[in-house]
């Protein structure tokens, strides 16, 4: 999986502007977190960019950049979780979950690809 870095706002900027071409998935990943890991790996074993086209997956190990975890949750209007998924698309989080709630065929399903 091709992850892209969120690791400033300045990125988040850009990200946010690019979901008005596109949609784009942020993945809020706790380093520290076993649940956070089992849900990162399932979610890597399942994606698929033959399948979700143009959208653009970013990484945010939200231990290290916490200020741009922040960030997000006030720009989008998201309570914050860890782990946690954010569907973006036209500058807004359409679709959210969290945990084990998890789920790319969920994502899929948001996107309108299954």
């Amino acid at each position: 999986m091709n992850w892209k870095s969120l690791d400033n706002n300045t990125t988040l900027d850009e990200l946010s502007n690019l979901s008005f071409e596109h949609p784009v998935v942020i993945f809020k990943h706790s380093t520290r977190c076993p649940i956070s890991h089992m849900a990162l790996s399932w979610f890597e074993r399942s994606w698929s960019q033959e399948e979700m086209g143009a959208v653009e997956p970013y990484y945010l190990d939200l231990i290290q950049y916490r200020p741009v975890s922040n960030r997000v949750a006030e720009v989008f209007g998201i309570h914050h979780e860890s782990p946690q998924l954010l569907l973006i698309d036209k500058g807004e989080c359409t679709y959210h979950s969290s945990h084990s709630a998890i789920s790319y065929k969920e994502l899929k399903k948001q996107l309108g690809k299954e």
